[in-house]
């Protein structure tokens, strides 16, 4: 067998194991509107307070801020931890929550901690100031600033979260995706994290896998403060997955991607995808240089062996790359039609994929200059010697 022959069937092995041993990641089948709960009974609704954590986030509140306390939920209130913004963030919230029927609290922030990450210490006040508020809540729903909901959003996620009695219920929301940057590369974000983390495992109480979508978590109060609360994972820089893992022990979790959700942020230009990417990609793999090497080998054989054996391989190789390739294409194509796009993007995938690997790159270059996981000029990973 040939050196090129070999390559191919081990990309062709690595397709039929994604496809039909990964959780079915690829299906995206695991959705908020999958099955429409039926609401809980009129006056049955258990309280739920809201904290949002925000950092320079003004101009993002008139819409999603507005969109929260609009909901049609009758047990909501909102904290919203100011951390520590350079604009007028808590003035705009102070102004939006006036005008609202509900309890909306604009807490300024305390100064950064050490060992602490900027949103779990904000998140970490806003929990502090709810277990004071009465009634006691019964959910807590860590958001972000950016995050629209559409009316009765709130409604049925309380209502799946109570009906399956899950301590942990997350949706991933849909990301902008109107740029060229964004049509190009938001899709294939959402695609590689449900590789990584099959929300169907996820969703297994059976299975060890873990993980959430930070814009929106609904988290049972009293198994957060029997796992120990955010102070357990103060330091994490990927938050919502070591929530997740935190919260597992304690419960069923469930996670699922969002049409009801929608976020606000933009992201115009590659590079700017680039530095949401870099600012986690490195924690991701521990901040170890083996697994950054691992990672990029194993991206170039999966994403850039395919089309390359196919289109420049000889005989028998090419065939056998050409329909690894065609089963790559085929992954693609149900997150693809998630966000309403060509199916056409499909077939760029090796190149999405080597831009992606580009920007994990960059991340470990970024921390070993002391830059890591820079967000809103803070930077706050975890220094490696």
């Amino acid at each position: 067998m040939t050196a090129s022959l070999s390559v191919a069937c081990l990309v062709l092995g690595v397709w039929i194991y994604l496809i039909f041993c990964r959780g079915g990641f690829w299906w995206a089948g695991e959705r908020d509107d999958a099955s429409q709960l039926s609401n809980s009974e009129d006056g049955d609704w258990p309280t739920v307070v809201v904290i949002i954590p925000a950092r320079d986030e003004a101009p993002m509140l008139p819409r999603s801020l507005s969109s929260i306390l609009d909901q049609n939920y009758p047990n909501l209130s909102v904290v919203l931890v100011d951390d520590n913004s350079s604009d007028d963030t808590a003035g705009a919230a102070c102004q939006i929550a006036a005008g609202a029927g509900r309890e909306a609290v604009i807490l300024q922030g305390k100064i950064l901690p050490p060992a602490w990450t900027g949103k779990l210490w904000a998140l970490h006040q806003g929990i502090i100031h709810a277990q004071t508020m009465k009634p006691s809540p019964h959910y807590l729903l860590l958001t972000d600033a950016d995050i629209l909901y559409a009316p009765g959003a709130i409604k049925r996620l309380v209502a799946r979260a109570k009906t399956n009695g899950f301590v942990l219920t997350s949706l991933m929301v849909k990301l902008h995706c109107e740029s060229f940057a964004e049509r190009a590369l938001i899709p294939a974000f959402v695609f590689f994290f449900q590789m990584l983390y099959p929300f169907a495992w996820v969703n297994d109480s059976s299975a060890r896998t873990a993980a959430a979508a930070g814009g929106c978590m609904l988290v049972e109060r009293l198994a957060l403060e029997k796992a120990g609360g955010v102070t357990k994972i103060r330091g994490a820089l990927i938050d919502d997955c070591a929530l997740a893992s935190l919260m597992k022990t304690e419960g069923p979790i469930w996670l699922g991607l969002s049409d009801q959700l929608r976020s606000l942020r933009t992201y115009p230009e590659i590079g700017d995808i680039g530095q949401m990417v870099a600012r986690s990609a490195y924690a991701q793999l521990r901040y170890s240089p083996q697994l950054l090497a691992t990672i990029l080998a194993g991206m170039a054989v999966t994403y850039l062996a395919p089309p390359l054996l196919a289109i420049f391989g000889r005989h028998p190789a090419n065939a056998v790359a050409a329909i690894a390739w065609a089963l790559m294409i085929f992954a693609f194509l149900p997150i693809l039609r998630f966000y309403h796009l060509s199916p056409l993007w499909a077939a760029a995938l090796p190149l999405i994929a080597a831009t992606y690997s580009a920007f994990t790159l960059n991340s470990g270059l970024e921390h070993w200059r002391g830059r890591g996981g820079i967000w809103k000029g803070r930077s706050q990973a975890l220094r490696t010697k």
